[in-house]
């Protein structure tokens, strides 16, 4: 166990890059993909001044061919990919609508910036898809091919509270977090057979770089829409990046041997309770 290679894409960022330092300090061999070349490097920097052994890897996950150089790298420097996580995802404001539940009068807003969900870009919406969707597909066909046939292997895909039940505003994000989660069981039954284990983690609410403008306010307040979560999170708090740490071992280690297919909220009770 203690040689595996793992593949984080994404994971130059904040949730990621936790996981990373962590499946590290368990000894594993972690490759850093990300986008952002220098984020990778960064994270992987950490990792190896806190004396564990990691690279960071330039890595587009819409680009089949920009997964292949990435995986050449891997193989060249570590060895075969055996466990892949693909942390890649994302929202766009243009698949995103200004108010949650649309009122005649919006109909005639003027206002700059404004979107009713008639006014939904599909460009946004598609850019929101292929980057949640497409790219979980993507680096699984390349990546997962080191792990045909080994022991130990598997997959572990980020959906999102979103698929679940979706979320007001936003319904390209939580549309493409809902196929994460089919993608999810589909490639578990499909995977069963050559011994590839494949999960999904469903974070609920984390402050990350991505949301934090839309949940606190420059002093740190909370939004009316950071507000309305709380209040819907019965441990009332939002998630620390080190809350997604102990489910992230299991799914990849050798305890969740007969454990494939599942979603697990992570997410202090909000998909447990109905408001009430």
């Amino acid at each position: 166990m203690m040689s595996k290679v793992v593949v984080l894409t994404g994971a130059g960022g904040v949730l990621c890059s936790t996981l990373a330092k962590a499946l590290a300090r368990e000894g594993y061999k972690v490759a850093v993909l990300d986008l952002r070349l220098e984020s990778a490097l960064k994270v992987a920097d950490e990792i190896n001044a806190e004396g564990g052994i990691s690279i960071g890897v330039y890595a587009n996950v819409l680009e089949k061919d920009s997964l292949i150089q990435a995986k050449k790298e891997v193989n060249d420097r570590f060895g075969s990919c055996d466990i892949l996580i693909n942390g890649a995802g994302g929202n766009h404001p243009l698949g995103t609508t200004s108010n949650p539940h649309l009122v005649e009068e919006d109909l005639t807003n003027k206002t700059d910036g404004f979107k009713t969900f008639f006014d939904l870009d599909p460009e946004g919406i598609k850019f929101t898809f292929d980057l949640n969707f497409i790219g979980t597909l993507l680096p699984t066909q390349v990546f997962a091919k080191d792990m045909v046939g080994k022991k130990g292997c598997s997959i572990l895909n980020i959906s999102s509270m979103n698929a679940f039940t979706p979320l007001t505003k936003i319904p390209a994000y939580s549309g493409a977090k809902a196929a994460v989660s089919n993608f999810t069981q589909w490639l578990a039954v499909h995977f069963s057979k050559v011994g590839i284990r494949v999960n999904a983690l469903a974070p609920g609410f984390f402050l990350t770089d991505q949301n934090r403008t839309l949940l606190t306010t420059e002093n740190g307040d909370l939004t009316q829409r950071g507000n309305t979560i709380i209040e819907q999170t019965p441990m009332g708090k939002f998630g620390e990046p080190e809350d997604l740490i102990g489910t992230t071992l299991w799914l990849c280690s050798e305890g969740s041997s007969f454990v494939t297919g599942i979603v697990v909220p992570i997410d202090g009770g909000f998909s447990a309770f109905s408001g009430v």
